[in-house]
């Protein structure tokens, strides 16, 4: 088996909210520990975790290793390349230079959490299941498209793009008028669920009852296993880890919305004259706020 090309240390981190109990535990030490791994055999890293050795093995190989040798190989090559990433915190501030004026150091550190979290998302999102969403919504009779409460936002936000694309649309922030409008669904149509946990069960039903009108189902959650994710036909994941409960919101919108970015960019250059429609909505648009 080929290790993985990606880093260790991102792959880790961007799977870590799907690991087990014992597997975070061996996750976090090697992304806070991770420049004395090469001192621990796989029996040492064992007795310091307090967990069996197979459990470290098997760490390894679901990570797509052969075995704990060539993990730490490759974190060994990944922390000599500069790749080495810091557990978000720890002040996710690897890396950040020094600077007198504290907003250039807070800027810093705020796009460094940012940019690791757009990694780690573009990571857990293969390039070819990017581009079956994106062709799905570009040959769509129709897109639905649902958020609650805060997911509204981004909801709100992707709808109103595809609109200018001439994509038809239907947008709702209130589960029992989307309820009411996909009766008319049918399975040229797709329903954008965004839900960043994915737990509210009014969106499982919206779910359920769009695939019983053939519809296809494209949930937006975090990298989680959760109710709403087990309904779609596919799903968008978003990776952003930070212990600062002001901060983790944040991540989770930048990397959100750099995944909506990229969707959007494939369907503007996916022919059918999507850019020639948007230049001349944008135009419409224009001259309706011009005084």
């Amino acid at each position: 088996m080929n290790l993985p090309a990606q880093s260790p240390l991102l792959k880790i981190r961007a799977e870590r909210d799907q690991m087990s109990a014992i597997e975070r535990r061996i996750a976090d030490f090697i992304l806070e520990e991770s420049h004395l791994l090469r001192d621990y055999s796989s029996q040492q890293l064992a007795n310091a975790l307090k967990i069996s050795q197979s459990s470290v093995v098997k760490f390894s190989q679901k990570l797509g290793f052969k075995g704990y040798p060539d993990l730490k190989y490759s974190i060994g090559e990944s922390i000599a390349r500069g790749d080495s990433v810091e557990v978000a915190g720890n002040g996710g501030t690897a890396g950040v230079p020094a600077a007198d004026d504290p907003h250039s150091a807070l800027a810093g550190s705020l796009w460094q959490s940012k940019s690791l979290a757009e990694q780690e998302t573009r990571l857990i999102n293969p390039s070819a299941n990017v581009d079956r969403i994106a062709a799905a919504i570009d040959k769509a009779g129709k897109v639905f498209i649902i958020g609650l409460g805060e997911d509204g936002i981004p909801a709100r936000a992707f709808a109103m793009r595809l609109s200018l694309l001439d994509i038809l649309t239907v947008h709702h922030f209130d589960a029992v008028l989307m309820t009411a409008s996909i009766a008319s669904a049918t399975k040229a149509d797709v329903l954008l669920v965004f839900s960043e946990h994915g737990q509210q069960p009014a969106l499982c039903k919206i779910g359920r009852q769009f695939r019983e009108r053939e519809g296809r189902v494209v949930s937006v959650t975090r990298h989680t296993a959760n109710p709403l994710r087990a309904h779609a036909d596919h799903a968008l994941l978003v990776s952003a880890h930070d212990e600062r409960t002001h901060i983790q919101p944040l991540l989770y919108q930048s990397a959100l919305r750099h995944l909506l970015d990229m969707i959007f960019v494939l369907l503007c250059e996916s022919g059918r004259d999507r850019l020639e429609r948007l230049d001349a909505n944008l135009e419409r648009i224009r001259h309706m706020l011009e005084p």
